[in-house]
């Protein structure tokens, strides 16, 4: 992985931009955006099958005990990574501005 790919990949907050455990995945999910729900491991499994199934990481599994199970974004996940990143950016643009727009008028707490 280059450089800027390094740098486009942590831009998007994407938790797989190296070879990554899945602990360290779970971990890097769990301290999402505020108000989110702790993922369960077995979506996170599923998720992540289906994520090897389509081509977007690779998956290597090193046979040992306890289990350790690493991935990595492949050149097809990476081609990916644009288009996270302006979903995540109109995301904070416009649901941002959803909720603030839901709190203007109302009046103050207190």
């Amino acid at each position: 992985m280059t450089m800027s790919n390094r740098k486009s990949t942590a831009a998007c907050g994407c938790p797989v931009a190296a070879f990554l455990r899945y602990g360290e995945i779970r971990t890097g999910l769990l301290r999402g955006t505020e108000g989110t729900q702790e993922i369960a491991p077995r979506v996170l499994s599923r998720e992540l099958k289906a994520l090897t199934q389509s081509g977007l990481i690779d998956r290597k599994d090193f046979g040992v005990v306890p289990p350790k199970v690493e991935y990595r974004l492949t050149r097809k996940g990476r081609s990916f990574i644009p288009v996270i990143s302006a979903i995540r950016k109109w995301g904070a643009r416009h649901l941002g501005e959803a909720g603030n727009a839901e709190t203007a008028g109302r009046p103050a707490a207190g």
